[in-house]
């Protein structure tokens, strides 16, 4: 059998994970190394030089991320943001285009608009929900990326996959899937017809909030060498101990995750029609515009959810200020709950532009503690910004 034949959560443990030869330890050690002793000029061992151009730490966890997304190829970086701007100096050139959703992560829209677009790359923003629009937006010959952030960051928007990748396609356009808020426990763009997966795996992958990181997975084995190179080059790579902590949080990513999707659901149940909430985006609600399509290509719905406050941005900074098990952080996908305004924390970067949040709507990562304390939590900050309403 290959390493992909096993079910999610075996190859979670074992991709990447066989035990020590030398000692037998169960666990594979930490390389907290930079340099590998050579048998002779050019006589690496295993093929290992040096710790920016390969580290055995990273290799397993490379190959663990390849595994969980069903893919051949598989990179570590150093943050979220260090994958995708790897990706995108290795795909675009000056006067290249990318095609973006309408409601991606801010710091993704920062990277492609200020960064990038100093650099000479153009993008056009669209509602993917709209295959006509997404379309009209490609530009023959220059759009190279088709951005695609499903579910989306903040509001929970659903796109669908396969009919994004087979219109990419179309166009000689390679389709990119951001899977950080559903994992690869819940959704798998490549078998759905994406080419490139991007995650930030400071969130569910690591989901212990103690490590920074990215990837990057595919199967094209032309754009993985290029992409390989870019990444050796440029050297924006997770160090050993980062790597190590990120297979070790993969380990229990299934397990996490229906527990994140059992509370999320149960919340977001409890906030849809509640007196102090304007509306309540969760892709597990029927009333959700997404929810047949992510019920379709999701095995879950994840632990991401937003809401809008009645009483505008300031019931919402009253929300997020009264909570108590739920931490106001940015940063999300951890075992712990967290609370987050948007507007002025995660997207305060794309605030005067087409994709700014609304400023009452806040946003939670729902961890794996005991939901009805969770529920009792919110329950009780929600009724001290009706409290608060009132007397205004």
């Amino acid at each position: 059998m290959s390493k992909h034949d096993h079910g999610f959560a075996t190859r979670s443990i074992h991709a990447g994970q066989g035990f020590d030869p030398t000692t037998g330890a169960i666990i594979p050690p930490i390389y907290q190394t930079s340099t590998f002793v050579q048998d002779g000029v050019g006589g690496l061992r295993g093929g290992y030089e040096y710790s920016r151009s390969a580290n055995p730490t990273r290799t397993a966890l490379e190959t663990q991320l390849a595994a969980l997304e069903g893919a051949k190829h598989g990179f570590s970086f150093a943050s979220g943001l260090a994958a995708e701007d790897a990706l995108i100096r290795t795909a675009l050139r000056p006067g290249d285009h990318i095609v973006i959703g309408n409601d991606v992560y801010g710091g993704t829209y920062r990277l492609i608009n200020r960064v990038h677009g100093a650099w000479g790359i153009e993008h056009t923003v669209v509602d993917l929900g709209d295959l006509a629009a997404v379309e009209a937006a490609i530009i023959p010959g220059r759009t190279k990326l088709l951005w695609v952030e499903t579910p989306s960051n903040p509001l929970m928007k659903i796109s669908d996959i396969a009919a994004l990748a087979a219109l990419a396609h179309r166009h000689e356009v390679l389709s990119v899937v951001d899977n950080t808020f559903a994992s690869p426990a819940l959704q798998q763009p490549l078998s759905l017809g994406a080419d490139i997966v991007v995650h930030s795996t400071t969130k569910y992958l690591g989901g212990h909030s103690d490590v920074l990181g990215g990837a990057i997975i595919m199967n094209d084995d032309e754009l993985a060498e290029q992409l390989g190179f870019v990444q050796f080059a440029a050297g924006a790579v997770s160090a050993p101990l980062d790597a190590w902590l990120t297979t070790r949080g993969i380990k229990t990513l299934a397990v996490r995750m229906r527990q994140h999707s059992a509370n999320a659901q149960a919340i977001a149940e409890f906030l849809d029609g509640h007196a102090a909430v304007e509306r309540v985006y969760y892709p597990g609600l029927e009333s959700h515009p997404g929810h047949e399509l992510a019920a379709r290509q999701m095995s879950g719905f994840g632990g991401m959810l937003s809401l809008a406050l009645v009483g505008g941005p300031a019931a919402a900074t009253r929300l997020v200020e009264k909570t108590k098990l739920f931490a106001l952080a940015e940063s999300l996908g951890g075992v712990e709950s967290l609370i987050g305004l948007p507007a002025q924390m995660t997207h305060a970067s794309v605030k005067g532009t087409e994709l700014a949040v609304p400023e009452n709507v806040v946003r939670l990562s729902v961890g794996i503690e005991d939901v009805a304390d969770l529920i009792a939590d919110l329950d009780r900050a929600l009724a001290k910004v009706l409290k608060a309403s009132a007397k205004h």
